[in-house]
């Protein structure tokens, strides 16, 4: 898997590339560099912090992370349902209410929450997979799975694309 993951697009910062790293024994992981720098930028009305909001994701089994930008985008989901909804309320459980503030120690690591480890089986070696606007952090053998769900699903949409152009 790529090393070098650089920035590029919407405000000159997203998260790019995937990086095997390991989790020590206290659940500490080391955030790549360029991953930490993008965590780091402010993002429309978010001030961002030294560190990264956690949480678990909505569409695969596995960590969801990311800096303002991702948060910008939770509260945005959230600001779509009317005040008091059920919807909106369900929402705020599974944003707010699960979110984790996961500050940067002085290496540049997070320690990521035990049960959250328990829940998607991070133990020792991890993937973390650039995803625009946030940061995914899986299971390897797990990730594998979804990698090639999603490389399929991708080769599907480019086979269709062709058709339309034939």
């Amino acid at each position: 898997m790529g090393q070098g993951a650089g920035r590029l697009g919407l405000m000159g910062r997203v998260f790019l590339s995937t990086h095997e790293k390991q989790l020590d024994s206290k659940r500490r992981l080391l955030v790549p560099s360029d991953f930490r720098a993008t965590a780091l930028q402010p993002y429309d009305g978010v001030d961002a912090f030294e560190g990264v909001y956690c949480l678990a994701a909505i569409n695969a089994a596995c960590l969801e992370c990311g800096g303002a930008a991702f948060f910008a985008t939770c509260r945005d989901v959230i600001e779509e349902y009317p005040k008091m909804s059920p919807t909106r309320t369900a929402m705020h459980k599974h944003f707010y209410a699960s979110m984790h503030r996961l500050s940067f120690d002085t290496a540049g690591r997070v320690t990521l929450p035990e049960h959250l480890c328990e829940k998607f089986k991070l133990s020792a070696d991890v993937v973390i997979a650039g995803m625009g606007d946030s940061f995914q952090i899986w299971e390897p053998a797990a990730y594998a799975v979804y990698a090639a769900e999603q490389d399929k699903l991708v080769a599907e949409a480019f086979a269709k694309r062709e058709a339309r152009f034939q």
